[in-house]
């Protein structure tokens, strides 16, 4: 008997119960409503990003928006940031993406499940479908594990700290102390 593979068609007919529903390769992920702590890490680097690209005009970030990258691959990561350039071409009339932004962030829910998804199945998606630069951000350790394109893959090219400053070569002249993210957090 062929396992299940779930679509992007079947997540139209599951309910709007406040869970986020994705497909990667197939399987179906849910997840809980966030943290607190969670939505203020997205908002506030997305504010970074967003004020960044209202200054440089290079692109736009958004949170939660959806990709769909194929009917089994329908995710919905934290905060993107993507050029003007490819937002001209991902973004559609149903309102989702269907190409890859330049930058993904996924911020980490509590659970063995939740980490592995984010840093190991959303990793080699992402890795897959050709984003440049790849964030995973845990607001309990608060760091950041930063993967960088390098021949066709994702790989973790360096882990930031509270006392570390973010930058990346994807966004030129970006900059933001990670402590910033995390101020009020315990």
């Amino acid at each position: 008997m062929a396992a299940l593979r779930w679509t992007s068609r079947d997540l139209e007919m599951l309910p709007d119960d406040g869970k986020r529903y994705e497909i990667v390769d197939g399987e179906l992920y849910v997840s809980k409503q966030p943290h607190w702590h969670h939505q203020r890490v997205c908002l506030r680097l997305a504010a970074f990003l967003d004020a960044w690209s209202s200054q440089t005009g290079a692109g736009e970030a958004n949170f939660a928006p959806g990709i769909i990258f194929a009917e089994d691959d329908d995710v919905v990561p934290d905060v993107i940031w993507i050029s003007k350039e490819r937002l001209a071409l991902a973004l559609q009339v149903d309102g989702k993406l269907h190409a890859a932004p330049e930058l993904a962030i996924e911020v980490l829910s509590p659970g063995s499940f939740n980490e592995r998804r984010d840093r190991e199945f959303k990793l080699k998606l992402y890795s897959r479908r050709g984003v440049l630069e790849y964030w995973v951000i845990s607001w309990q350790e608060q760091s950041i594990e930063m993967y960088a394109r390098e021949e066709s893959l994702l790989k973790l090219a360096r882990t930031l700290y509270k006392d570390d400053t973010l930058k990346s070569s994807l966004l030129p002249g970006f900059t933001c102390k990670v402590s910033q993210l995390f101020t009020d957090m315990a």
